[in-house]
């Protein structure tokens, strides 16, 4: 049985929780300032020494940052030369040609499972969107037919699949293996995207009517579309490159013998640091250099893409130290007995976590950094889970329903040029059409591979 300060420990995680929900939702308080005031009274109200509050969120924080910050930064270098340079148009226009007219719903999910990898999901939707318009109106198709599929797949990488920063932090929490994660999350996102995306788009966009005027794609109208374009297989081995190098490190002991010296090199390129550090400077030859662009404008395009990343860089920190002070003041450990009395599915308790925050959070990377820092120390004390899994499921659940909280929601709304209402009827269901359906996946996964 569970005690009554374990008990008031975990009413105290619930009530905190909550208070999330309220300050970011209704009194409309900065998550960030959001998540610092209610890390503070939680370690308050449940006792912890006024020594120690400020360091334990200082840590969580510090302790998160030191590893994400880079994976920011080179993950939005190397997305910000996709889009100068014109990569990601040809790898869209390449697959359009593959697919057909017909079938462009299914061509603007491939373009965006494949761009998505490197690119958080604000970068790779204001990238791969100007194409989308061109899309609709060459083919006289509804931008949501062409459109939702596209945002599908953006948020099914975002938030499944290394080596996206969540994702990546997630794997290191649960200490799983990169390359199995990657090739599970695809095995479970692909087929998610598509009932969320293709299939999902056909059902909703007859009912879906959209203004004439939008003025987002009359921007874009005037692009120049006769530019020469990088060379496709050039494009997507610069994308994939990161990918690759961290499979090929994650597959190292199959390779080499541990302690070796090949050992030691395959592991350290196959580094997410490094995969993504040798990725970027790929793509300033590759997509740079290659296409006449001078190492001062190099220079300009990797300062100027940085700034956009602040907040989100301070929303992870800040989701670790609320995970590290529910861990230091004794929550975490109270879920652990709690979780292990009553015999919860560990695939389920890191499901709902990361949907009860990103409900609260507005931010799917703030949910997912923040369940796993919850969960990781009761799958310590579970070998039967796969890390692989839990990372996932803790995924899965960062993404539901997105709403009027997270900035997704309204540069979906603008760009689409849709109502609230009819926002929530596309994007915001298809969210979480990707939760639930990628949960269940996980699950089915969980019963196959043991």
């Amino acid at each position: 049985m569970i005690d009554h300060h374990s008990l008031f420990l975990l009413i105290s995680a619930l009530v905190a929780v909550i208070g999330l929900i309220v300050l970011i939702a209704v009194v409309k308080l900065n998550p960030f300032i959001t998540l610092l005031v209610v890390s503070l009274a939680l370690a308050i109200v449940t006792g912890m020494p006024a020594h120690a509050i400020i360091h334990s969120f200082e840590a969580g924080l510090g302790g998160t940052l030191g590893h994400i910050a880079v994976i920011v930064a080179l993950g939005t270098m190397l997305g910000k030369m996709m889009a100068e340079s014109g990569g990601a148009d040809q790898i869209a226009y390449t697959l359009i040609r593959l697919f057909g007219p017909k079938r462009v719903h299914w061509a603007m999910m491939v373009i965006a499972l494949i761009v998505g990898l490197p690119a958080f999901f604000e970068v790779a939707f204001v990238l791969i969107i100007p194409v989308a318009y061109t899309v609709a109106r060459k083919t006289q198709t509804s931008l949501v037919l062409v459109g939702l599929p596209m945002v599908a797949g953006l948020s099914v990488v975002h938030g499944l699949v290394p080596p996206h920063p969540a994702a990546m932090l997630a794997v290191s929490i649960f200490h799983a293996n990169v390359g199995r994660t990657i090739f599970y999350a695809l095995l479970i996102g692909i087929p998610t995207a598509i009932i969320a995306g293709p299939l999902y788009a056909l059902l909703i966009a007859p009912h879906v009517k959209l203004p004439e005027e939008n003025p987002m794609a009359e921007q874009f109208a005037e692009r120049d579309e006769s530019r020469s374009l990088p060379n496709f297989w050039l494009t997507l081995l610069t994308i994939l490159l990161p990918v690759l190098l961290m499979l090929i490190g994650s597959w190292a002991s199959a390779v080499a013998k541990p302690g070796t010296r090949l050992y030691e090199i395959l592991s350290f390129i196959g580094n997410d640091d490094i995969a993504l550090l040798i990725g970027a400077l790929f793509s300033f030859y590759t997509m740079g250099k290659m296409r006449g662009l001078t190492r001062q404008t190099i220079l300009k395009y990797t300062n100027e893409c940085l700034a956009p990343t602040a907040m989100i860089t301070l929303l992870i920190g800040a989701g670790g130290g609320f995970g590290r002070v529910l861990y230091d003041c004794g929550a975490a450990k109270a879920m652990i007995t709690l979780a292990l009395h009553s015999h919860i599915s560990l695939l389920f308790l890191a499901w709902l976590l990361a949907a009860l925050i990103r409900l609260a959070t507005g931010s799917s990377t703030v949910a997912m950094t923040t369940a796993a820092q919850i969960v990781a120390p009761v799958a310590l004390q579970s070998p039967n889970v796969r890390p692989e899994l839990l990372a996932i499921a803790t995924g899965a659940g960062s993404l539901i329903f997105s709403h009027v909280n997270d900035g997704g929601f309204w540069l979906v709304k603008e760009y689409f040029n849709m109502s609230v209402g009819d926002t929530i009827k596309t994007w915001s269901v298809c969210e979480t059409i990707i939760s639930v359906v990628a949960f269940g996946l996980t699950l089915v996964a969980s019963h196959v591979v043991h």
